[in-house]
Order: structure tokens, then sequence, then C-alpha cells
């Protein structure tokens, strides 16, 4: 199933046991409940997903499951963060093979390459097979920006298609479809701008408190595009506490927590994270109930 890069795609948190093995089981039901709400794409082993944590056979072993239970409803995308050009290859051959419908592809890992080592890097990794791309540009998390030029070489390779837009600043989307038009289908990356992102012309949205209020996220985007913007707005003034625990260093564990809040995983996190604490933890905690003790009745869309 190829995507469109429109609309909601959940970039989905991986599910463990207390003693930090795989728990498929919460895992498969987390995106079914994702795609219940009418989510468009399912995202996995992304940075949410911790996958600098996972081996490579239980990468593949997260999309074979999330494969066997998104059943050609939706597509279905897996992060490729790695180190080294030849595995970062090597894995995106794995993963086709597997039945990964595209990718979500971050700058190489660890080193800060240049703008000439980053897009060769790009380019390598996007030709190792025939299916679609969607650039990952987060500066602020991983050191690597990718700029308009760069985007602008990377545009004569038709693999990639979107990018998920993670610089924290609003301005620069607007420079982006000015210098590029629509070559680029654009998905916010951060939560507490994807409101502003889609009413400045984002396609969808790449969201991680999702994983916990699926169909809030969904309702709010087709509000958005719509038109209904009272509407839209006001929900998301609700959900906006929730949306500032994504843009957190412990945004694994803070929407782990609030998945627990509302059925929908458990917090284990595996090493070297650790689960939330003390003052730490009653603070999420305390915006997690009080978001649930208001949260809104959803109009029809």
């Amino acid at each position: 199933m190829k995507p469109n890069w429109t609309g909601v795609y959940p970039a989905v948190t991986t599910k463990f046991f207390e003693d930090e093995t795989l728990d498929f089981k919460t895992f498969t039901y987390n995106i079914d409940e994702q795609i219940k709400a009418g989510v468009h794409g399912i995202i996995v082993c992304g940075s949410l997903g911790e996958n600098s944590t996972l081996t490579y056979d239980e990468k593949l072993a997260l999309l074979s499951s999330a494969k066997e239970v998104i059943a050609e409803r939706v597509p279905l995308i897996i992060c490729i963060a790695e180190n080294s050009t030849k595995i970062a290859v090597s894995f995106a051959k794995q993963a086709a093979d597997a039945g990964a419908n595209g990718f979500m592809l971050l700058p190489p890992m660890r080193y800060p390459a240049d703008d000439r080592e980053t897009v060769h890097y790009m380019h390598t990794v996007a030709d190792a097979t025939d299916l679609p791309v969607m650039v990952y540009n987060n500066p602020l998390a991983y050191k690597n920006f990718v700029s308009i030029p760069m985007f602008k070489d990377l545009a004569q390779n038709a693999h990639f298609e979107s990018m998920k837009e993670s610089t924290g600043d609003i301005r620069y989307m607007t420079d982006i479809i000015n210098e590029l038009g629509g070559r680029f289908k654009i998905l916010s990356g951060v939560d507490d701008l994807a409101l502003e992102s889609l009413l400045m012309g984002a396609d969808g949205w790449v969201a991680g408190l999702v994983d916990a209020f699926p169909r809030e996220t969904v309702v709010i985007y087709e509000l958005a595009k719509q038109g209904r913007l009272v509407e839209a707005r006001e929900i998301y003034r609700w959900f906006f506490p929730l949306l500032h625990l994504d843009v957190s260093n412990k945004f694994v564990q803070n929407i782990k927590l609030a998945e627990v809040a509302t059925g929908l995983g458990t917090e284990y996190v595996r090493q070297p994270r650790l689960p939330l604490i003390g003052e730490e933890r009653e603070s999420v905690l305390r915006v997690i109930n009080d978001s649930l003790a208001k949260r809104p009745v959803l109009p029809a869309i």
C-alpha cells in the first residue's frame, strides 16, 4: 500500500514487558486502536519507538507484527536511523522485503555530517529500494539540518516524496513551500506546533500524543482541513498541555504514561531510559489527569 503522506501518521511506541522483552500483544492492540480512530498511516521504530535500543531482528519483528495487524488498512512506514551508510542500505533492503510501504529517513546518526555527506547518505539509502521516503528533519535533536538547498538536491530523486518538519520554526515551512511548491508533502513533526503547521499548509501530522489520544488527534486534523477552525482550536487548546509532553528529552516516558492512563499501553521502557519517578513523574501525571478530567466531547466530522 503506497503512502500518500497526508493525514495523521502516529509514531507508535514500542511496547515492552518489565524485563525489557518485546510486548507484541500490547503493541498491536495500540496500532489497531489507532486505525479504528481514523489515522492515515503507521510509523514504527522511530525515535518515540526507542529505535536506538532495538536490534535489527527486533525491528524486523516489530515490522512484521505491525504488518499483520494493519492488514493493508493503512500504509506502514519504518524509520531508518543508522550510523553507517552500509548498514542503513542493508536494513532498508531487509525492511522492504519484510513488507514496509515506505521509510522515514534520518540523516546519519552520531556523526555531524556536512551537507554533501548528508545528501549523499540520503540518496544512497533511498536508492537501495523502490520504496518512497520521508526525510526526517530534526536538527534540534540530531544536529544535522536539512536546508532548502539540500531539499532541492533531494527533489531530483523521485524516491523522496515527503518531509517530517521538526525544526521547531513554523516560518521554515513557508520558506520551503515558497521555494519548492508542492514537490514534497509536509508533515508536522512537533506536536505542539501541529495545528499552526496545518493552517500554514502542512499535509499531515507525524504525531506522538496520538498514541494515547488517537481520536482527538484525528479530529483536530480533520477539522483543520475542513476549515472548522474555531472547533479545531478549542480542542487543540485543551490538548496543548499534553502536547507539550512530546517536546521533552523524556518524551518517551511521558507519552507512555499517557498511554497507561487511556488504556492503550504500558510505561515500560528500555534502558538507558528509566521510568519516571518522584516529582518529575507526579508533574507529568498531573498534566495527564487534569486533561482527562476536562476531556472534551468531540464533534462529528
